[in-house]
Formats: C-alpha cells, structure tokens, sequence
C-alpha cells in the first residue's frame, strides 16, 4: 500500500515534534517535510509534494488561510487539514473558503488525527462538531432567526433519509461510520450526501453541518 505522505506546517517547534512523533507512529504515513510559515509551506510543497499538508492557522510571515488559498492554485494541489483551537473560529471559516479540506483541534487525540490525515487523503473532508458549534455561535445574534429559517428551508427538501445522513455529518461522522450507523452501504451514503449538497446548495460537507447546526437554533 503506497505511503500517504504529510507536510506539517507549524511555527511552534514542539508543536511540529509532537505531531512528527505521532505520525511516526502509523506505519501508513510519512513525514515528509516541515515548514515554519505558510510561505516556507507553499516552497517545500512545490519541493517536495505531499498529499496532504497539515496547516496552523497563525503563523508569522504567511499564515495558514493564505497559505492554503495559495496551495489551492497548484497544478496538483494537496489536501489542506488545519488545526485551530476555539479563540481561531474566524480564522477557521476563512480557511474553509480558501479551499482548506477540514479542521482539526489541536487537543485532538493522536489516533484520531492519523485517522483524519487518512481520510481527507482519501477525498473525504473532516471537522471537529464541536468547534462547528462554535462557528456558528460566532454568528452572533444579528439575524439569527432569519438564517435558521433559511437554514430549515433548505434542508426541507431532504428525503428523511437524507436528513438522517445529514445530521450525522453534523456530528462529524465520516462516510463509513455513517454507513454503520444508519445500516447502509458506503457507496449509498456517498450518493446521499451527492444529493444533499444538490439540493441544499451547500458546497462541501463542512457548509451541510452549518445548515443542520442552523437549522437547531431556538432563535
């Protein structure tokens, strides 16, 4: 089975010894490269091409928004994780925009971050639920009602199964263990979530967990 390889972009030094020394330990992954700054990241990107990059959000120089929009216009792109912690939940929604594949916290336990890299290596995205709970009490109260309306609006148009699959991915739940949950293959839940971005006009995974979070708000 062919390695997946990881860029870790960090400025933290520890922070980068203790995310090498996790990977170091599923035989799966490696380590190809370090960088200090996303502008250190976009040079050893093209240097040494990985498939998946995983980004800080600040860092000096360049940080990790920038840099993961900067990424997204490489002929072959990687897949940008970013880690965040919960003061960064600005920052994370600027990162999903410029093309970040999801979002990690940065306490989140070691064998869940290999799984992560593993799956948005794979084309899947991934996101901590709780820090998509913090975005969207970032909204703040200013139109809240009008947006949970929308939110609800949008998602009506879900079969209940599609709801079901919905609100899994709200919990941040990736396709297999949707799959397991709900009793159904993975290629059915695949084609659910094809349809559930169809029909709510949401853009990636990320945007659908928004809505269903949205959709829950008591105004």
């Amino acid at each position: 089975m062919a390695l997946t390889t990881v860029l870790i972009v960090d400025d933290d030094a520890l922070v980068r010894t203790g995310l090498r020394m996790v990977l170091s330990s599923d035989p799966e992954l490696e380590v190809v490269g370090e960088a200090v700054n996303g502008a250190e990241a976009l040079t050893a990107a093209r240097d040494t091409p990985a498939d998946v990059v995983l980004m800080d959000l600040q860092m000096p120089v360049m940080d990790g928004v920038e840099a993961a929009r900067q990424l997204g216009r490489m002929e072959q792109p990687p897949m940008v994780l970013m880690l965040t912690t919960f003061h960064l939940d600005s920052y994370v929604l600027d990162a999903l925009e410029a093309g970040a594949r999801g979002y990690l916290l940065k306490h989140t336990a070691p064998r869940e971050l290999t799984r992560a890299i593993h799956l948005v290596a794979g084309g899947e995205s991934i996101f901590s639920a709780s820090v998509t709970e913090g975005l969207v009490r970032r909204l703040g109260d200013d139109g809240r009602d009008r947006r949970t309306e929308e939110a609800r609006r949008r998602l009506a148009a879900l079969t209940d199964r599609e709801r079901a699959v919905a609100d899994a991915v709200a919990d941040g739940l990736p396709n297999a263990a949707i799959a397991t949950s709900l009793y159904m293959g993975e290629a059915t839940v695949k084609t659910h979530v094809s349809r559930i971005l169809t029909k709510t006009g949401a853009e990636n995974r990320v945007q659908i967990a928004l809505l269903v979070y949205q959709s829950r708000s008591s105004g």
